[in-house]
């Protein structure tokens, strides 16, 4: 038998039907063109041929990762992904032992001993902290001992080596807007940016996704989010989360949004001086801030939903189909890599719309080298866009299991540490912000809270661009985000030339 011939039989079965896949794909949107007159195909313009080609072959696209053989290589990718791990992990713990067992089951027993022996040394310290910190006021978030507060005016660049548990903090603050960390626990840090000329009682606190890093809400000047609150005289505080390292792992929903983010809204409001703030979430953030909200409604003066997932029913969205339990088994991934790989969630994101992000785009970078302007915004997106992080693994577990594949939020049949989480205690005013072509977020999945909130004052605003482009698109900050902030200002309480 060949060499050849050999190898075959370990082709992944599911292999030649991809390759097939994308061979006649290819030929059937290289037909489109070809299939137009002659007399007519010279008075088209070549882009809009070129459109035509793109958009068929994104519809062929769609509909292959749709389809049930797509869908199995997927789990069985994933499969393959956490027993690659798994067996890693086995081998190099081979390599690293003694081959004796006994030594093994001792140094078992060592570890175990040490680490009873550190948890009672954290009680104490906990019995310690609130000894000390008993003449703080009660809303002070500094019950945990892993908390640092950060004076006012030290800048995040400057601080961000003396972070506790983030070493590569600095480069999670590359936004161009001046801020201060004014408090830090574990990774997560609260950035206060600059603003002299503050006109609302009300701060507004960003709460971020777990994925991906904050600073695209202060990628460049003219495409801020975080500027055009600052213009309309919001003092803006903002959630980041930071990187997880392995030791993190076992945070749940829990621990960010029952304890890490109800210490930031502490922190905002003792600093700002009021009671409430405005709580705008974007995507996973957004999921977040609603439960929050449902545990302290008090805090919440108004909330802002910015492509946010509510309601996790239906296979309009890719993720959907995706992460369903039939296809996608989370233990597999976490029991494996412990946190999810960011380089993961980068690959699905990016497979979702295959054409735009392996092809189009890079036709489009090639078509404009000469525009100054183009390749800057392109670059600083592109950069953003592969700056991955990981999730804490068991909030990744939850979060898919409860949202993604049970739909938990809107059944009512969530639960916060003991407490449940009842869309229904909701009665703040609410802005919905949705991109029409969100393909990462349905508006439909955001626009669903309005059924099940008691919010009798709810404005939605949508653009025509997608999940990433309501934050850094040219036409959203054109027009949403003036508009938006308009609605949070008539919303909230004027100082009317107090000092602020």
């Amino acid at each position: 038998m060949s060499e050849q011939d050999n190898n075959s039989q370990h082709i992944d079965p599911n292999l030649p039907p991809l390759v097939n896949f994308w061979i006649n794909a290819f030929q059937q949107a290289y037909g489109l063109p070809q299939g137009i007159p002659g007399s007519v195909e010279s008075s088209i313009n070549p882009r809009i041929l070129r459109r035509q080609w793109l958009d068929t072959l994104s519809q062929t696209t769609d509909v292959y990762l749709r389809s049930p053989l797509f869908l199995q290589m997927l789990k069985s990718h994933v499969e393959t992904l956490s027993l690659a791990k798994r067996n890693s992990e086995s081998l190099h713990g081979a390599k690293c032992g003694t081959g004796n067992e006994r030594a093994g089951n001792e140094r078992a027993e060592d570890i175990e001993a040490l680490r009873r022996q550190m948890d009672r040394l954290k009680e104490r310290l906990d019995s310690l902290e609130t000894m000390l910190c008993g003449t703080l006021q009660p809303e002070q978030p500094a019950s945990s001992p892993a908390a640092t507060a950060i004076a006012p005016g030290e800048a995040a660049g400057q601080q961000a080596t003396d972070i506790p548990g983030s070493p590569d903090s600095a480069e999670a603050s590359q936004g161009v807007t001046p801020c201060d960390v004014i408090y830090s626990e574990g990774t997560m840090r609260l950035l206060r940016y600059r603003n002299p000329s503050v006109r609302f009682a009300e701060p507004i606190l960003i709460c971020f996704a777990l994925v991906n890093r904050p600073y695209i809400l202060d990628l460049k000047d003219d495409r801020s989010v975080v500027r055009r609150l600052l213009e309309h005289g919001f003092d803006v505080y903002l959630v980041d989360w930071g990187v997880p390292r392995d030791a993190d792992r076992h945070l749940r929903l829990e621990d960010y949004v029952g304890r890490l983010l109800p210490h930031a809204v502490n922190c905002v409001c003792e600093s700002s001086g009021i009671g409430q703030l405005n709580l705008l979430g974007y995507c996973m953030g957004g999921t977040m801030s609603t439960i929050f909200t449902t545990q302290q409604p008090h805090r919440v003066k108004n909330l802002i939903l910015m492509a946010t997932p509510i309601d996790f029913a239906g296979d309009d969205g890719l993720l959907n189909l995706w992460a369903r339990e039939e296809y996608f088994d989370v233990d597999k991934l976490i029991d494996a890599y412990g946190n999810c790989p960011g380089e993961f969630l980068q690959f699905v994101f990016q497979l979702m719309k295959p054409v735009q992000n392996f092809a189009e785009k890079q036709l489009m970078f090639c078509e404009n080298l000469n525009d100054a302007t183009f390749v800057d915004n392109f670059v600083a997106v592109e950069r953003w866009a592969c700056d991955s992080i990981p999730v804490a693994g068991e909030t990744f577990r939850q979060y898919v299991k409860a949202f993604y594949q049970q739909n938990q939020l809107v059944r009512g049949q969530t639960c916060l540490a003991g407490a449940a989480v009842r869309l229904e205690v909701i009665h703040c005013p609410l802005l919905l912000l949705v991109a029409e072509k969100d393909h990462l977020v349905m508006p439909e999945s955001t626009l669903a809270i309005q059924r099940h909130v008691s919010s009798e004052d709810v404005q939605t605003m949508s653009i025509n661009a997608g999940h990433v482009g309501l934050a850094v698109s040219s036409k959203a900050h054109r027009s949403l985000w003036p508009e938006a902030a308009e609605w949070i200002a008539q919303h909230s309480t004027e100082l009317h030339g107090m000092d602020a």
